[in-house]
């Protein structure tokens, strides 16, 4: 069952036109990774998905319910609002810089949603968040503030509270990028635990190690386009195009 299927997609902030016809779609339980040098359209995706910026033209389709379609005339419209809302609902974001609100505990922090948005009992949030806070190993930083833990431990606290929502796909916007070497190894323990579990993920990132050991598939992009998409064994292989081993040089030497 495809929980996620793009078509044609495109975007453009005035006349820079950052994603060129853009076609892929991820399959329930498989973890597809993004990757290409920067500037080449990856985070612009992710945010054209999550509803974090509007697309110019294609299509869109999040567990079988369509975001943005073409019309009758050939118009690229969006569904209602109504509508959205649900398919936001369905989808989780993890940002490379945490996003978490300072002012809030840890604990706070993941159950400020679900009681908000979703209208969960309280007790019941706190129930789930605490058993989220145990999954991530930080059950005894409920009551601490994000100021108070590292990097690593901020973007894990950060996955917790995009897990409290149930989203049915999540998504990673380089979730390492923010983090010294020692504390990378942390979040990518976490993403490997929950593609063992079958959480279905979208993730951008520059580890390509990860990105081989983990990953269903792998999509490399470059000038907004889709370049070469495929396996990992493909893509990191020898049958890989001459543009991605070129690319993946630098990270091999």
């Amino acid at each position: 069952m495809a929980m996620l299927e793009v078509k044609n997609l495109s975007k453009s902030f005035d006349e820079l036109e950052v994603l060129k016809d853009i076609s892929f779609d991820v399959q329930k339980g498989e973890v597809v990774a993004i990757i290409g040098p920067s500037g080449s359209g990856k985070s612009t995706l992710l945010r054209c998905i999550n509803q974090l910026e509007k697309a110019n033209g294609g299509e869109i389709n999040v567990c079988g319910t369509d975001m943005l379609i073409k019309n009758a005339k050939g118009k690229t419209v969006y569904a209602d609002s109504k509508v959205l809302r649900a398919i936001r609902l369905k989808t989780g974001l993890v940002f490379q810089n945490f996003n978490l609100f300072p002012h809030m505990s840890v604990l706070r922090n993941i159950t400020e949603a679900p009681v908000c948005v979703l209208k969960q009992n309280k007790e019941d949030a706190k129930k789930n968040a605490m058993s989220l806070l145990k999954k991530m190993g930080l059950e005894t930083k409920a009551d601490s503030y994000p100021c108070e833990l590292s990097g690593g431990q901020q973007q894990r606290v950060s996955i917790a509270r995009a897990l409290a929502l149930s989203p049915e796909i999540l998504f990673f916007d380089e979730p390492t990028s923010a983090l010294d070497p020692e504390l990378t190894g942390e979040i990518l323990k976490v993403i490997k635990s929950l593609a063992a579990d079958g959480m279905t993920m979208v993730i951008v990132t520059h580890e390509m190690a990860f990105a081989r050991d983990v990953a269903d598939k792998v999509i490399f992009m470059e000038h907004g386009y889709i370049v070469e998409m495929g396996a990992p064994e493909q893509l990191f292989g020898e049958n890989a195009s001459d543009r991605v081993k070129q690319f993946l040089q630098r990270f091999n030497s």
